[in-house]
């Protein structure tokens, strides 16, 4: 029996599938933060209107009373209107995907209440995390007016 030489019987090789780059959020927390968190959060806040934001990412000591005056963790705190306003996303875990919260001050003062922030996501990425800083923002109407 002669064997067949149509190109059903000449098998390629598999292809070889491309891989995929890590996702941004799989990166380091720091490096996450410090190279797309801030400034995509920084281009957005500018976009809304807001020429002299600042934002700062560092650890820091939480700014209540009853907090465990040790205890740290990495803040993201925005500034505008002169320091007149104020908003802090506070990481208590070195991970995105890990307990976040949210406060805001006026005039100078202190925050008095502290928010849980994102607590429902099972996915956290990048653009999520910008619209929900931008949604707890834009509730004070500090970004647009009703």
């Amino acid at each position: 029996m002669a064997e067949e030489t149509t190109p059903k019987a000449k098998a390629k090789p598999p292809a070889k599938k491309k891989e995929k780059p890590p996702a941004l959020e799989d990166k380091p927390f720091t490096e996450f933060m410090e190279q797309h968190f801030t400034p995509t959060l920084q281009k957005k806040l500018t976009e809304t209107g807001l020429t002299d934001v600042e934002l700062s990412f560092s650890q820091n000591k939480l700014p209540f009373s009853d907090a465990n005056s040790s205890e740290e963790c990495w803040q993201v705190i925005g500034t505008w209107n002169k320091g007149q306003r104020q908003f802090s996303l506070y990481f208590l875990e070195e991970d995105i995907g890990g307990p976040k919260a949210f406060s805001y001050a006026v005039n100078g003062r202190p925050p008095s209440t502290i928010e849980s922030f994102m607590i429902d996501e099972r996915k956290i990425t990048l653009d999520l995390m910008v619209l929900y800083t931008l949604q707890r923002l834009n509730g004070q109407k500090w970004l647009t007016r009703n």
